[in-house]
């Protein structure tokens, strides 16, 4: 019974003893030599005396009525919520598996340590004693507990997720992970240790050793007091949330749905009861479209490329690979370069762990390079400007000089390497990959569409190709963080120019001098450049338009778009929109697929599809592609692709290689960049192979 009702009872018993008791007149004092006996009361007294208690009664007895049944339900309301405790039961979160059913992502618990803030905020130092013996005690730095005591945006407080972003009337977490022996050994001591609690914490286990995945699947962190304020009461801050990747775009399919369980407390606070319960709802395990077989190849390809690269004097810093399938869009491996090891946030991230993530220096490996990295696509391009060619009235059967270099005004324009291979037809030049058939295929579309004078890119047909496949926007994947590329048309050069130009006329008269005290020549070429596009950077200029035809200048693209325009091109021209997703599962239940999406369908000259799908093969089979492809049975796993090779200013080249295979049959599109990795042939090329040696073990 609650304290309400204890005390309802003993003042119903203090009532029946007063009123039980006989009414007696006051005892006056006795006069000397009486007898000693007090006059009898007078009747109209007794009856005064009467009327009175029965009043008295009467009021007692309805106030005890309205108590007991006018005022029962407020009573047992106000009871229930001074009385009561609401706890929360973390449901299981759903695991992230491949499309075979290996787990990419499970569920582990570790030993987690957390302080009460009210005993570091009563401490006169701020708790830094308390954190400090909980530091020694567990064989961690002090520094690492102490920055998450701090709320995020205080005062001296580190960045997240170091910080402690959650709510700040929950216990702080301020180990996960910790040596379970050092831990317990905690609870032993509550004295020295006030207010600090020991709990088994769920967290993220990788078990695939040789797969890595890390931008795909993305990381958990604590709610945020935003997350918690917009959860509705979905969450609490000492809830996990997905910070990135499928952790985060599925988050809510993810973590299900918490149990809530209400129990009743004595008057000493201590737990007699239980006032209801529900059970958590575990949350659904996500299937993937990714292969572990090809991720792990992916991953192990990219990574030989680039330590490959490296031997030939490179810098390699980063670069991707990624499979789709060209039949519906579903994403089989995205690998990004440089990487990490997810199990970095299991538990929470060190500064020195995130500062390594996000270092320049170490090449930002939290970026994914699939889905953000935006590289100049070079000749891979030519896929895209060959049809933009034919639309614009270049014989697709015809023959073209292919010469070392093109003039255009005062510029020349080199083919790579300068060589000069004389009149070709089309085939061959993409088999060779000559560029100076496409500079002039753009320069002469450029005149027609009016030059300096033209203010619209309506009748660009290099332009509208290349929006057609769907660059120059976002793929529209089911991963966080995309980036949509660049398109360097009219329009983006005006806009550019508009929000760029007080920065840029100022570089036109100040120059590059930090730039200068290391590299003089390179300072006078950007101050030149400042200085013409002061004044004349909203121009789309005759070199704007040869350099986009080879895909260069201003031109940027994802890997992952580079994937999709290949798989256009395998499958006949339908632009599906990526999904990594394959279904959700319930535990014990069958998939709920999820549809694959068309994004739209590009539309080819007459002629065109076919005379590209063989130009593709004949680069591997005879042209840029054949040294990586010696040996590799064609035969049976024909690959039709195009290397490329990006110029940057101020870098070395960057590496490309895309394809699809079988190219009679099509079935999966690669993609393989390696910035600063040298050619596409000699560094992204043999990626590619590697990846379709498990390709084809599949069928």
């Amino acid at each position: 019974m609650s304290r309400f009702g204890a005390g309802l009872r003993q003042r119903r018993g203090a009532a029946r003893r007063r009123w039980a008791a006989p009414v007696r007149a006051p005892r006056r004092a006795t006069p000397a030599g009486s007898s000693g006996r007090s006059p009898r009361p007078s009747p109209a007294r007794v009856w005064v005396f009467g009327l009175v208690a029965l009043s008295l009664v009467g009021a007692l007895l309805g106030r005890l009525g309205q108590v007991q049944i006018g005022e029962h339900a407020e009573y047992e309301r106000a009871a229930a919520t001074l009385n009561t405790r609401t706890v929360t039961e973390p449901a299981v979160r759903g695991r992230i598996l491949d499309r075979t059913g290996r787990p990419l992502a499970d569920n582990s618990t570790q030993t987690a340590v957390s302080v009460e803030r009210g005993v570091l905020a009563d401490a006169d130092d701020g708790g830094r004693a308390l954190v400090q013996r909980l530091a020694s005690a567990l064989g961690v730095p002090f520094d690492e507990l102490w920055g998450r005591t701090q709320l995020c945006g205080a005062p001296g407080a580190p960045p997240q997720p170091v910080c402690w972003a959650g709510s700040p009337y929950v216990p702080v977490p301020l180990l996960s992970g910790a040596d379970p022996t050092r831990a317990l050994g905690l609870l032993e001591h509550p004295d020295t240790y006030p207010g600090v609690t020991v709990t088994a914490q769920p967290v993220r286990d990788y078990p695939q050793s040789d797969v890595n995945a890390a931008h795909v699947l993305g990381y958990l962190g604590r709610a945020s007091e935003q997350d918690v304020t917009g959860s509705k009461g979905r969450l609490s801050g000492l809830d996990l949330v997905g910070r990135a990747g499928l952790e985060q775009q599925y988050d809510a399919q993810l973590r299900g749905v918490p149990g809530v369980d209400v129990v009743s407390l004595d008057p000493r606070g201590v737990v007699n009861g239980e006032v209801s319960s529900t059970a958590p709802v575990p949350g659904r395990d996500l299937v993937t479209n990714l292969d572990a077989r090809v991720q792990a190849a992916a991953e192990s390809a990219l990574q030989s490329a680039a330590t490959s690269a490296r031997s030939r004097g490179y810098a390699a810093d980063s670069g991707a690979a990624v499979v789709l399938d060209v039949t519906n869009g579903a994403v089989v491996a995205a690998a990004s370069y440089p990487t990490y090891d997810p199990a970095v946030w299991t538990g929470g991230i060190s500064s020195k762990d995130l500062a390594s993530l996000t270092s320049a220096a170490a090449g930002t490996p939290l970026v994914s390079r699939v889905t953000a990295g935006a590289y100049p696509p070079a000749s891979t391009f030519k896929v895209v400007s060959l049809p933009a060619a034919v639309e614009a009235g270049n014989d697709l059967r015809g023959t073209y000089e292919c010469g070392s270099s093109y003039t255009i005004g005062n510029r020349k324009f080199a083919n790579y390497e300068s060589r000069a291979y004389g009149p070709i037809d089309l085939r061959y030049a993409m088999v060779v990959s000559c560029d100076t058939i496409f500079y002039d295929f753009a320069y002469r579309s450029w005149l027609a569409q009016g030059g300096l004078e033209a203010k619209t890119d309506a009748a660009d047909p290099f332009v509208a190709m290349s929006k057609e496949f769907g660059l120059g926007a976002a793929t529209g994947i089911d991963l966080p963080g995309e980036q949509p590329g660049r398109i360097p048309d009219r329009a983006t050069k005006q806009a550019t120019w508009e929000a760029t130009r007080a920065d840029t006329c100022a570089r036109a008269r100040t120059g590059y001098p930090e730039v200068a005290a290391t590299d003089p020549s390179r300072a006078a070429y950007l101050k030149s450049l400042a200085v013409e596009n002061c004044r004349t950077g909203f121009q789309f200029r005759a070199g704007d338009a040869a350099n986009f035809a080879i895909g260069q200048g201003d031109t940027s693209v994802t890997p992952l778009q580079m994937a999709r325009v290949y798989a256009a091109i395998a499958n006949g021209g339908t632009l599906w929109t990526p999904q990594v997703a394959k279904g959700f599962r319930a535990p014990g239940g069958t998939l709920q697929p999820i549809a694959p999406k068309v994004a739209g369908r590009v539309t080819f000259p007459a002629g065109t599809l076919p005379f590209l799908q063989d130009s593709l093969v004949g680069v591997v089979d005879q042209g840029t592609a054949v040294a990586a492809f010696r040996g590799f049975p064609r035969d049976q796993w024909p690959v039709a692709g195009k290397t490329g090779t990006g110029e940057v200013f101020g870098k070395q080249d960057t590496a490309w290689f895309v394809s699809y295979a079988p190219a009679d049959e099509p079935r999966y599109a690669v993609a393989v960049v390696v910035s600063q990795g040298g050619t596409g042939g000699s560094t992204a090329a043999p990626a590619g192979r590697r990846i379709h040696d498990v390709l084809r073990t599949l069928r």
